[in-house]
């Protein structure tokens, strides 16, 4: 247990960002080989639950998915693998991610994961999706209630938006001042036009929202 606290906040504070990014103007993350190393550390898996997560999300296995902020592939890699007849848009906006995903999902044999360029104000999916999924990214996105009425547009009807991120009291995470709290997560994305449609309380270090559109 030790260990893994250690390794958890070395790497997250010296990154300074959360886990799954980068959607952020501030912080650069080419060599995404490095990132790589860091993002997916099997030691993750026993605070970021990633496997309840997904099932969490109930896909259906035609389901179309943004990860925006893949990273490296942590989640884009496993929803691609629950949704083998959908589409996984794996969203970032650093070309060198981009890349390492392209050829991850080639070697991984997963022709329905397709990786996206994005800017920082815009997702730039090429299709409407059923669920865009953002995982300790929200508190990076620059302008978060203009950004979240343009990602409406790009949701089926019935779509949602779920959100996971760091709490205040978190061990882990980006510095306790660059973290938002649920309740401002929520009173934000109310102004952009949603409403909350769950909350999921399982994750020991992050909050876990899903909204829709009004």
């Amino acid at each position: 247990m030790k260990n893994w606290a250690v390794w958890a906040a070395g790497f997250l504070c010296a990154a300074t960002v959360g886990a799954q990014t980068p959607h952020t103007h501030q912080h650069g993350f080419s060599g995404a080989e490095h990132w790589a190393r860091v993002f997916d550390d099997p030691a993750r898996d026993a605070w970021q639950k990633p496997h309840e997560v997904v099932e969490a999300l109930q896909l259906s296995p035609d389901a179309a998915v943004a990860d925006i902020g893949a990273g490296t592939g942590y989640f884009a890699v496993r929803l691609a693998h629950m949704t083998p007849k959908g589409r996984v848009y794996a969203v970032d906006i650093e070309p060198d991610m981009v890349k390492y995903l392209a050829e991850r999902a080639q070697k991984s044999g997963l022709a329905n994961l397709t990786p996206v360029l994005a800017a920082p104000d815009d997702p730039k999916l090429p299709a409407k999706v059923d669920l865009a999924l953002m995982v300790d990214t929200y508190h990076h996105v620059g302008q978060r209630e203009a950004y979240f009425r343009k990602l409406a547009a790009h949701l089926k009807p019935g779509g949602a938006v779920a959100i996971i991120d760091f709490t205040k009291e978190s061990p882990v995470g980006p510095p306790p001042a660059a973290r938002l709290t649920a309740s401002e997560v929520k009173a934000e994305m109310q102004r952009a036009g949603y409403s909350l449609a769950r909350e999921h309380a399982f994750l020991p270090n992050q909050y876990f929202l899903v909204f829709r559109p009004r």
